[in-house]
């Protein structure tokens, strides 16, 4: 959601901004702009829609600037627009800022602005910036100095990025909240939202923190923390990012390609982790808190979305392989609840982007509560992996599509991972566990082998406008999310149950229009899904199985049947969400939808 590009080197500006605006084209947007420095004077560049529109804009005029700034806009304060597109300025163009983020004062500020003639063309919160740096600097402040007077009026949450013609030679940039990350190059510096903007050009990066301003020219970047009124030395590090498998390739679509690439997110993320043959489970994230988390006594899960149904498969698993236990919260409704905290209580939050702006707010709530922080991430370097005291990398390499496939997947996986590390080896199923994992991405494969079957039943259905997912146990989350995925992409009504729930009022939906996709793999609880089917059946509701491979009492009691191999019940959630997306997948592309961007949606949610 919204994303900046900036740069400052020897290359030509144009180019580079281009380029990082597509790359972060995934996150989701409705407009972009992007504005450049050249002999003295200004030029900014608008567009609603896509970036191409953007490129194809600026073609036509002559760009020879070293300095830009772009960016990718999700409408909040106001509609998509051109005057609402970024970067705004002040009136002479003097000035030029893109930011991302909500400015909580901003009406305060716009009046108090107003009183002293500022006359404002759009309703964004950001416009407030460019107007106040320009009233610091006619109080014959410099750029930099007004820019960061400007900060210190400013409430909420913001990643800025400021040129100007009244210092042609540097780029101005600040953090509260809101992800931004400097690359380094050789006689070049980037700027950018997300460090995916900066592949291709380079692996090194500075991560700025909370309060941190920084001064970016050419060969040098100077940082000031404003929280803390001292300079900071710049700290430089390596990012991992695998430029070539963030391509589409051969595939339509990304979420195709992120689906059928489950095999090898399984796989990388049990590599090295994962000694079967000695009983072995080896997590180096872990190491440094292992004496810590010997005296855990309950867990709390933090997440969003998709990370908010993978926790709740890992309540289920570390309950019942370690013993302790586990309360899964929306991190959105965490931040206002009042609640128990013990020093024995540990806060795991879940993230793919590691940015997800909630997630980090329920971070921030018990910074103070001198309890362990865990997280599981997928994005290294990202705000909340830096945040926590240790955690554990999904290693899913990049996910391009809004919804969320292979780094769910990774999730759960990982979750697997730390259940048994915190069982200590002390339950029954760590070896068959241990053991079974090994296999699971051969058996991904084997799903994927029968897309052209799932792709039919897709089609059959996709008239549909209800859907209802249940599950058991094990099954229910993955219910949940399936729900979520078929809305999320297909924009079908659908929603997920507890199966056990079904008399307890979602019956009465169920008639011949409003279909069920029921979980039905082998399980303690099969045969009383079977009496959830039944019910439906009924009632004339039409029922799509997912059950275990050799199941044909199945076959008689469901209208459609998507098989999957056996394994452990524990796993099985791997396994079934790999079906539920297809299935939402060949919805969405049999009723000609934009998979990758669904509308209203963005990848990474970094506003509260």
């Amino acid at each position: 959601m919204c994303g900046i590009v900036g740069y400052i080197g020897h290359r030509k500006a144009d180019k580079l901004i281009l380029d990082g605006l597509k790359s972060l084209e995934y996150r989701g947007y409705d407009s972009s702009g992007a504005a450049f420095i050249e002999s003295g004077s200004s030029k900014i560049f608008k567009q609603i829609g896509k970036v191409d529109g953007l490129e194809n804009i600026m073609s036509k005029q002559k760009i020879n600037s070293g300095l830009g700034i772009g960016h990718t806009r999700w409408a909040t304060h106001g509609s998509p627009s051109m005057v609402n597109a970024h970067p705004h300025s002040n009136e002479d163009q003097s000035i030029i800022v893109v930011h991302n983020g909500i400015i909580e004062n901003h009406l305060e500020l716009k009046y108090e602005l107003e009183s002293k003639g500022y006359i404002f063309k759009s309703e964004t919160d950001t416009e407030v910036i460019p107007f106040l740096i320009d009233y610091y600097f006619n109080q014959d402040l410099s750029f930099e100095n007004s820019f960061k007077a400007a900060l210190k009026d400013l409430k909420g949450a913001y990643a800025i990025a400021a040129i100007s013609t009244l210092n042609p030679e540097i780029i101005l940039a600040a953090k509260l909240s809101s992800p931004l990350v400097i690359g380094v190059g050789k006689n070049e510096h980037f700027l950018a939202s997300d460090p995916s903007a900066l592949s291709g050009y380079t692996k090194k990066v500075i991560y700025l923190q909370d309060l941190d301003v920084a001064k970016i020219t050419k060969t040098k970047v100077t940082i000031n923390n404003l929280g803390h009124n001292h300079r900071v030395k710049p700290k430089i590090e390596l990012i991992d990012y695998d430029n070539e498998k963030a391509q589409l390739g051969s595939f339509d679509h990304f979420m195709i390609k992120e689906i059928f690439e489950s095999p090898a997110t399984i796989n990388n993320a049990i590599l090295g982790r994962v000694l079967a043959n000695k009983g072995i489970i080896k997590l180096g994230g872990l190491e440094s808190v292992s004496e810590q988390l010997k005296y855990i006594e309950r867990i709390v899960i933090v997440a969003c979305g998709s990370s908010f149904y993978a926790g709740l498969v890992g309540e289920y698993l570390i309950e019942e392989l370690a013993g302790i236990p586990v309360e899964v919260q929306l991190a959105s409704e965490f931040k206002y609840r009042e609640e128990p905290f013990s020093r024995s209580t540990a806060l795991l939050a879940i993230s793919q982007s590691g940015e997800t702006a909630d997630t980090i707010a329920a971070l921030k709530k018990v910074s103070d509560y001198g309890i362990l922080r865990l997280g599981i991430v997928n994005s290294i370097g990202s705000t909340i992996a830096r945040m926590t005291d240790a955690g554990v990398y999904c290693h899913a390499g990049p996910e391009q599509a809004v919804a969320s496939t292979k780094a769910f997947i990774a999730q759960v996986t990982v979750l697997t991972l730390i259940a048994l590390y915190l069982s200590n080896g002390q339950t029954k199923l760590y070896r068959p566990i241990l053991k079974e994992l090994d296999s699971l991405p051969e058996k991904a494969q084997t799903i994927l082998n029968q897309t052209d079957e799932i792709k039919k039943v897709a089609e059959k259905y996709k008239g549909y406008k209800d859907f209802l997912y249940i599950g058991r146990h094990f099954s229910y989350p993955v219910a949940l999310e399936g729900a979520l995925k078929l809305k999320e992409v297909s924009y079908i009504h659908a929603e997920g149950y507890a199966a056990g729930e079904m008399k307890h009022g979602p019956l009465a939906m169920i008639d011949k229009e409003f279909p069920t996709f029921a979980l039905a793999s082998n399980s303690l609880t099969l045969e009383k899904t079977y009496s959830n089917i039944e019910e439906i059946r009924a009632r004339q509701g039409k029922i799509i199985a997912v059950s275990t491979i050799g199941n044909k009492k199945i076959l008689k009691l469901a209208n459609d049947v998507i098989y999957i191999p056996d394994t452990l019940e524990q796993l099985q959630p791997v396994l079934q969400s790999i079906v539920i997306q297809l299935f939402s997948y060949y919805m969405a592309v049999a009723k000609g939808f934009n998979v990758d961007r669904p509308r209203n949606l963005a990848k990474s949610v970094t506003v509260e």
